[in-house]
């Protein structure tokens, strides 16, 4: 049967969920996947991953709430699910009267999100409950990253960003990120450590995954024609309007800790965004066209 409108919306399908579970139903994932028109790998990530905080248990007939915790989900467990699963800035406002009108089967239709893109994550799903142990635990852990042997971590987050799952880790006393497809042979440990709070800090400020102990400025000039995109929303990370120039034009600044933030977004927007300092990140995108142009033959 075709999914009707409300269905179509991510708000909608995860509410409807919460509200099953929380009424004692047992959920087939097929059985979802066919209501709500969505592959059956998406509803599996919402009861696995989405809802990894609530006491699912899961056996041959489906996914289901734990006795215990019936009846006890509200609008607050539906705020901490909007800000783990990171859509609680899609929203104008999660206070109860709100939610109460995206939970409304009519109301919802009036809500459809777009653009969320995510990677497969069943080739590893089965690292989220051990490596969520550990990092609750203040475990060390072990296993290989692209083949290389990784010992003695310390496993801080679990984080997503832009799709892709990450570990944010302490290595040989440096923070680092290890994309979870890349992960394998995890062995947990039964050594613990004690976690240090400024790691957790920069783990729960720093807004990609870079984790670079200093930031570099970079101060770029954005035509008039495209300055709307970059007014509505930061494109870059950390970034500021520092000028709105006679024309329209903008000059903007970011703070990055590795080019490859900044590079790729600059490539995108050629020729309407130009980098002004540093030089040498001009430089580089320069030495990319040129290259890109010499094998095009141009």
């Amino acid at each position: 049967m075709a999914a009707s409108n409300e269905h179509e919306t991510l708000v909608a399908r995860l509410a409807q969920i919460l509200i099953r579970l929380n009424e004692g139903h047992t959920l087939d994932p097929k059985a979802l996947a066919e209501e709500f028109n969505v592959h059956t790998r998406t509803i599996q990530r919402d009861l696995n991953e989405r809802f990894a905080y609530l006491p699912l248990k899961r056996d041959d007939a489906g996914y289901r709430l734990e006795s215990f915790y019936l009846g006890k989900l509200n609008t607050s467990d539906i705020r901490q699910f909007a800000a783990i699963s990171g859509i609680k800035g899609l929203f104008p406002s999660l206070e109860n009267g709100f939610l109460k009108s995206v939970l409304d089967a009519t109301i919802s239709q009036a809500y459809l999100v777009k653009g969320h893109r995510y990677e497969d994550t069943q080739t590893y799903a089965h690292l989220f409950p051990p490596l969520e142990a550990a990092v609750l635990q203040h475990r060390l852990v072990e296993f290989a990253y692209s083949g290389k042997p990784r010992r003695a971590v310390a496993p801080y987050r679990l984080l997503n960003h832009k799709g892709i799952w990450y570990l944010a880790a302490v290595e040989g006393g440096l923070l680092k990120s290890f994309r979870l497809a890349e992960i394998s042979g995890f062995v947990p440990s039964l050594e613990s450590f004690t976690p240090d709070p400024e790691i957790q800090e920069r783990v729960a400020a720093e807004d990609s995954i870079w984790f670079t102990p200093t930031k570099r400025e970079v101060v770029l000039k954005v035509d008039a024609v495209v300055a709307p995109y970059f007014q509505r929303r930061p494109v870059l990370p950390e970034q500021q309007i520092d000028k709105t120039l006679e024309d329209g034009s903008l000059i903007i600044s970011a703070r990055v800790g590795h080019e490859a933030q900044v590079l790729p977004i600059v490539r995108y927007w050629i020729p309407h965004v130009s980098i002004i300092s540093p030089d040498e990140f001009r430089q580089s995108v320069l030495q990319s066209l040129a290259d890109y142009l010499r094998r095009e033959g141009a």
